[in-house]
């Protein structure tokens, strides 16, 4: 089974901005599913899957906010 990038993106969030890249594939079952790849920082990366681009775009929009902010507050836990 191999990926086709369908498109990529920027989500900017405050003053930083995430790389996300979206591929199709093919199940062995023919269905069509698709995956989110949604770096981060280097070697940081979130996967999400789907049943279409449209979701994955609304599931990234809520998370990749969500996963900077409690990813900050952690940061913070540990630095006090």
């Amino acid at each position: 089974m191999s990926r086709t990038l369908v498109k990529t993106e920027q989500v900017a969030v405050g003053t930083q901005s995430v790389s996300v890249r979206y591929f199709a594939l093919r199940t062995p079952r023919g269905a069509k599913r698709y995956s989110a790849e949604i770096l981060l920082a280097p070697g940081d990366r979130v996967i999400l899957d789907d049943d279409s681009v449209v979701k994955l775009e609304a599931k990234t929009a809520r998370l990749v906010p969500a996963t900077l902010y409690s990813r900050t507050l952690a940061g913070r836990a540990h630095a006090a």
